[in-house]
């Protein structure tokens, strides 16, 4: 590797109103020397209003801050927080993220001896142990309306297996269509070839996107359960479900158009009515039970 800095990797996480657990994740990204050295940690705060970032300069006084002054989504605070640092390899995380000791050294390594590979994403955990599934396909229309019909009444349904690729191992390592975002390492000269996160998505499918795009640039996307990754999901967006809710439906339309070309353009339109009809029902879902109406 031969970045300019003397550190082999940076972290960018990207804040938005996580109260302690900002915390909790700067600590995590820095007790794992297992690379070598602590990372570099950049924390791009997106305008938060909860005391997080005072909490963190009066814990953590040499993790640098910088604060957008809004929300520019995920996708912009990580490419302000990418564009600060100058490592071969950056990850990018939630706040919410409590990196585990020895996920450094074993991603690095891949990174490493496989010189195609683009993007890494480790095994993500919930915080009762739950194994989340963060490697997935990018699923066929049929999948993917199979599984925003029936994911959440029938969550074993075979097209959320296939699209959530349920049936593989998850304690060993494969290439997959993508990872996610929670806590991604990225490889700097792919990320330059895709230019970078789209920030057209404000929250939710941006990490499909860059995936998608970086495999088209001919870069490979790995799943890595060697590191791993303890994910408390939702402690930013669960301050505005509804408007999350709104947001991950737009996001997965922006994405159908961006894929779908030729003649499938003309999905478009239905695909629209279907993602506003399924938005509506998970705002009706979530306002009857909190636990429903969430991604999957």
């Amino acid at each position: 590797m031969t970045g300019g800095s003397s550190r082999r990797w940076a972290a960018v996480v990207v804040n938005y109103e996580a109260g302690p657990l900002l915390v909790d994740c700067v600590r995590s990204l820095l007790d794992d020397t297992s690379g070598g050295v602590a990372p570099e940690v950049v924390v791009v705060d997106n305008g938060s209003a909860d005391g997080s970032v005072a909490a963190l300069h009066d814990l953590l006084p040499a993790v640098r801050v910088v604060e957008t002054g809004a929300n520019v989504g995920y996708a912009g605070g990580a490419n302000r927080g990418i564009a600060l640092t100058d490592t071969d390899v950056v990850a990018v995380c939630n706040p919410d993220a409590l990196v585990e000791p020895g996920a450094a050294r074993v991603i690095l390594r891949r990174f490493l001896a496989e010189p195609d590979l683009g993007a890494v994403g480790p095994a993500i955990l919930e915080p009762d142990g739950t194994r989340y599934p963060s490697a997935r396909q990018v699923p066929s229309t049929p999948t993917a309306v199979g599984h925003a019909v029936l994911g959440r009444v029938w969550p074993r349904n075979r097209f959320t297996r296939r699209y959530r690729e349920l049936d593989a191992d998850p304690d060993r390592p494969r290439d997959v269509d993508w990872v996610s975002g929670a806590a991604v390492w990225l490889r700097r000269e792919a990320l330059d070839t895709v230019d970078g996160w789209d920030e057209r998505y404000f929250m939710y499918v941006e990490d499909v996107d860059l995936c998608w795009r970086l495999r088209q640039a001919g870069w490979r996307i790995a799943y890595e359960p060697g590191g791993t990754v303890v994910h408390v999901q939702g402690a930013s967006t669960e301050r505005h479900p509804y408007r999350m809710i709104v947001a991950h439906h737009r996001s997965l339309l922006r994405f159908a158009a961006r894929r779908w070309r030729g003649w499938r353009r003309v999905l478009l339109a239905p695909a629209s009515v279907f993602l506003g009809l399924r938005a509506a029902a998970s705002v009706a879902a979530r306002a009857v039970d909190p636990r429903a109406g969430r991604r999957g």
